[in-house]
């Protein structure tokens, strides 16, 4: 990142070097966190109210409302230099608003844990935060050759990930959730890509459907629905299949999440192979 004065956001958009004082209101979990693992904490003016990791350090952050219903006025008061968005998680409408009376809007897109090495690049020399961001850089890359050890080591396995029940839905395998098992040899199921922005990225199923008898194992996401031990019983039943609970911060969250997620799924992975004695 050293020599270079400008970076391009995933929105086409062009960012110099922040000032020191630059103040930042992010919209963003993933992203919020990742501004306090590069020690850009102090810079933090406002975050959703799903913004809640480092628990403690954002107790004193006001909060802007949520990622789809974004609080303008607030933000206005806040007076941020910068507003950091992603394209799945916040509306093209309240990007364009913002855009409006805020001096630099930085999209985000991350579609899979390799993506998070241009996201630590971005972020680390807008803010003036590069070696922060190369050593998570490094320990993205350790805990990818990780992953990619893991699958030379185990066969893939088909899988079925619930987000949500009644109705029960699950993810495209365009979306950050699906790209992030398959580093680890989970491949997901129905075989489908949902394209832009929209339900068709998190499509609903009904327990008849003839793609279900591919899969060999179902994962039960902690959020955004709180799946808990009753569901495995009744998932369980219902599709005649292993089925287990998985910690969805570790699979979704991007940024300072992604190398932890990765290291806990190759973690889940051989503990599943030792209770299957395999």
């Amino acid at each position: 990142m050293t020599g270079r004065e400008a970076w391009d956001d995933d929105g086409g958009q062009r960012h110099e070097r922040a000032d020191s004082d630059a103040r930042i209101v992010s919209l963003v979990p993933s992203l919020t966190e990742l501004l306090f693992a590069l020690d850009l904490g102090g810079q933090v003016v406002g975050r959703t109210g799903f913004c809640v990791h480092p628990r403690e350090a954002l107790r004193a952050v006001p909060k802007v409302g949520g990622t789809k219903d974004v609080r303008l006025e607030r933000i206005r008061e806040l007076e941020p230099t910068h507003v950091l968005v992603n394209i799945d998680e916040n509306r093209r409408e309240t990007v364009d608003e913002l855009a409006a009376f805020v001096p630099h809007i930085v999209v985000t897109h991350p579609c899979s844990p390799q993506d998070n090495l241009r996201l630590f690049d971005l972020l680390g020399g807008v803010f003036s935060a590069a070696q922060r961001a190369a050593l998570l850089a490094a320990e993205l890359r350790a805990a990818l050759d990780e992953a990619a050890a893991l699958r030379a080591e185990l066969d893939d396995e088909r899988v079925l990930y619930l987000i949500w029940r009644e109705p029960w839905m699950t993810v495209a395998r365009d979306t950050y959730i699906a790209a992030t098992l398959a580093e680890v040899g989970w491949e997901t199921l129905p075989a489908r890509h949902g394209g832009a922005q929209g339900a068709a990225r998190y499509p609903a199923f009904e327990w008849g459907e003839p793609w279900l008898a591919q899969v060999e194992r179902v994962l039960l996401s902690s959020e955004p629905y709180r799946f808990r031990d009753l569901h495995v019983t009744e998932v369980a039943g219902l599709s005649a299949l292993p089925a287990q609970l998985v910690d969805g911060e570790m699979v979704s969250w991007y940024g300072s999440r992604a190398a932890e997620g990765l290291r806990y799924l190759c973690a889940l992975r051989r503990s599943l192979r030792e209770r299957a004695g395999g």
